[in-house]
């Protein structure tokens, strides 16, 4: 039997990204709060598996998640300039939204797009540019103290802190991938943060696809490639979810696109 599972925001890049390369694998449900245009449906996706409006909406997440094994929640707002009344409503709200919408429907899994920015306070002065750089030895695993760089980051934090109490009250597993910068089709950027945050299309599946099918309880994993200037550790998405990214920003050959 095919795996359902509720992909929110699931006609924005991430999403599309997801459902275009997995739909064979999973029976994808779609919530997002705008209409999609028949041809931006994504590939598989059934038009009445789409659902259209905003995750506050608690009738509407019920409908959507009924019956769903797993969540991939990327909803909200991903400005890393948002303002704190739109963090609050769309990334606070929405996802204490949806958390409790899946506990109520007892799905097994979460899986939370978190974002680099939840993190972003470690890239202090003292350690710039040379945090970017490919000899510089400090790292990121996920189990360090959240340290957010902006109210967009806050919000990231607060989900992964809401998933933490949902796994404790219920048992749900609940895995954080805090995403780095997805790029499609072309060079990854050239300025060295940039590629230290890389991830492309094919990982950016691989990543996902491990969360939906690996054993874990609750985690924290970076979603970048393998690049060499990162200083996010991979070792923690290996040792939860056999993640073995196959790209690096500094060796982009063309064939990471989705």
């Amino acid at each position: 039997m095919t795996t359902s599972v509720l992909v929110t925001g699931g006609a924005g890049r991430i999403g599309r990204v997801l459902t275009d390369a997995l739909a064979d694998r999973y029976d994808f449900r779609v919530l997002d709060r705008d209409p999609i245009a028949p041809e931006r449906l994504p590939a598989g996706v059934d038009p009445a598996a789409v659902f259209v409006g905003d995750i506050t909406d608690r009738a509407l997440v019920a409908e959507a998640i009924a019956g769903c094994a797993a969540v991939i929640h990327l909803a909200g707002d991903p400005r890393p300039e948002a303002g704190w009344p739109s963090v609050l409503e769309n990334n606070i709200d929405g996802t204490h939204t949806v958390y409790r919408a899946a506990m109520d429907a007892g799905v097994e899994r979460i899986i939370f797009a978190s974002s680099n920015h939840a993190v972003r306070g470690y890239e202090t002065p003292e350690r710039l540019p040379q945090l970017y750089e490919a000899d510089d030895d400090f790292r990121l695993d996920g189990t360090e103290r959240l340290r957010p760089g902006n109210l967009y980051g806050l919000s990231k934090a607060t989900g992964e802190l809401l998933g933490r109490w949902v796994h404790d009250e219920t048992g749900i597993a609940v895995m954080n991938v805090r995403v780095g910068n997805l790029t499609l089709g072309h060079p990854p950027v050239a300025y060295p943060r940039g590629q230290a945050m890389w991830l492309s299309g094919r990982d950016c599946v691989q990543l996902f696809d491990r969360c939906l099918q690996a054993e874990y309880d609750y985690g924290t994993v970076y979603g970048i490639s393998a690049n060499d200037r990162r200083y996010y550790s991979l070792a923690p998405g290996r040792e939860l979810l056999g993640y073995e990214p196959a790209d690096n920003a500094a060796e982009w050959d063309g064939t990471s696109r989705r």
